[in-house]
């Protein structure tokens, strides 16, 4: 039962998975690390974030398939096959494990442990993934080891231990196709999904996949990137959950939008030419695209930006910073990013216990702000500042406040929305001739100029040391 989707039906081997103690660990990983220390509401999980984009991402796939028959049967009798029901079977439930597991990698805090930087430092270490392969075959996933790992790294390696462990052959279903949508793989799918994939596009195609400008090859790793699209693109599952259940749990209206007509208004889109497989959306659809990215937009400016809770975050890297000063802490953290058995064990109440002994031993500390919630003093708010500008008002407030240069902090927030526009063309519309009545397909931005209006921001905020820690 979910507070945000309300009931979520799963399969048996879903369950096996989310019992798995790799996923339950993610029940002590906050979705917002401490952003309830200024939102008191936002004390919702990984957990039932992983869970809530699983249904989305499956209620997504499925509008589509539902939306695309019903307009084949306004003009024939269409009825499916048992091919292209398991086709669609098989590609809904790898869609849904892609979204049950793509944050399974998340350590502490989410996304504010690896900007620390004694953590960016461990994460950077040398034979790092090779030791977090160890006994484990990762060259279905990559064709070379990367340089330097992130959350996406770790979410890819859970997921190939859960899945190995429950025993996904008994569900029909192959992990490299799960794995294959999640971010940064790179894998050659199944025979089995190559199958079902073909069969998915001669149903949804029709007269198109028979022309021949789609070489027969090329079709299962287009559909493979349509499938991870809807796991992580522009409209996808993960944004369509985080922000109602962030803007449900912080209790804000600004993340609201209208789900279920975004659902009832996106269509599968390709073109035989480029070739290219993808979403499309109605005309009518672009109302509700527009409050998903303006939603998008003013989460980040107003909660996740918040002058408050960005000081938190910066006291938080630098906790955990100090905490790392400890041998005996460094080390197991170390074993815990090398090592699949002890890898559950980084959880947020891991760190909390340390910020309480470091905070014990050391009353002016930053673990001890943490631990008493003692604010950074604000100052002020700029945006768009250069980094020598944002130096420059670090000595301006210095200078006319009265206050020490070093007790002069900033926290700063970059918001990425100039791709905005490049990435939704992507996206395309499904535009109706008013002659001839058939629908085709445009670029979003020749249709609407909202996408337009948005561009790159940096809000940085100005904070004097807490008392505690000056002098």
């Amino acid at each position: 039962m979910d507070p945000v989707h309300g009931g979520i039906p799963l399969y048996r081997h879903e369950i096996r998975i989310i019992d798995h103690p790799l996923f339950q660990r993610l029940r002590n990983i906050c979705q917002n690390d401490i952003l309830s220390l200024v939102f008191p509401g936002a004390t919702h999980s990984r957990f039932l974030h992983s869970i809530g984009v699983m249904h989305v991402g499956s209620r997504m796939f499925r509008a589509m398939i539902d939306a695309y028959l019903r307009e084949r049967e306004l003009s024939e009798n269409v009825g499916l096959s048992l091919h292209q029901l398991d086709a669609i079977d098989y590609l809904t439930k790898v869609i849904r494990l892609g979204c049950l597991l793509h944050d399974s990698g998340h350590s502490s805090f989410s996304h504010q442990f690896t900007q620390a930087d004694r953590i960016h430092q461990l994460m950077a270490r040398p034979n790092r993934f090779q030791d977090l392969w160890q006994h484990a075959d990762y060259t279905r996933y990559y064709r070379q080891p990367p340089t330097e790992l992130e959350h996406e790294h770790y979410s890819v390696r859970v997921a190939h231990e859960v899945l190995a462990d429950i025993g996904l052959d008994e569900a029909g279903l192959q992990a490299e196709d799960v794995l294959g949508i999640m971010e940064t793989t790179e894998v050659s799918p199944s025979d089995a999904f190559c199958r079902h994939a073909r069969t998915f596009w001669s149903f949804i195609a029709g007269e198109d996949a028979e022309t021949g400008a789609l070489r027969h090859e090329n079709t299962p790793r287009l559909v493979m990137d349509l499938l991870s699209s809807i796991v992580s693109g522009e409209i996808d599952a993960d944004r369509a959950d985080y922000m109602l259940r962030d803007g449900f749990h912080s209790s804000v209206t600004i993340g609201g939008f209208n789900l279920d007509h975004l659902l009832s208004n996106l269509r599968f889109g390709w073109d035989v030419r480029d070739p290219w497989l993808g979403l499309a959306i109605t005309h009518k659809g672009l109302g509700a695209l527009e409050d998903f990215v303006y939603s998008r937009h003013q989460m980040y400016r107003k909660v996740y930006a918040h002058k408050t809770a960005l000081g938190f975050d910066w006291l938080l890297r630098e906790a955990i910073n100090e905490v790392l000063d400890e041998p005996e802490t460094f080390e197991w953290v170390d074993t815990c990013l090398s090592d699949m058995r002890y890898f559950a064990e980084l959880t947020d109440s891991f760190f909390w216990e340390a910020f309480r002994r470091y905070a014990r031993k050391h009353p002016k500390s930053y673990a001890r702000c943490i631990v008493d919630r003692v604010k950074l003093d604000h100052l002020d708010t700029r945006e768009d500042l250069a980094p020598e500008e944002i130096q420059r008002h670090c000595d301006f407030l210095a200078d006319r406040m009265k206050l020490e240069r070093e007790d002069v902090v900033t926290c700063s927030m970059r918001a990425r929305f100039s791709n905005i526009q490049d990435n939704f063309n992507g996206i395309k519309v499904l535009v109706r001739d008013p002659i001839n009545r058939q629908r085709h397909l445009s670029q979003i931005t020749e249709v609407s100029a909202f996408f337009s209006k948005f561009s790159d921001g940096t809000i940085t905020h100005f904070y004097q040391r807490p008392a505690l820690l000056r002098g």
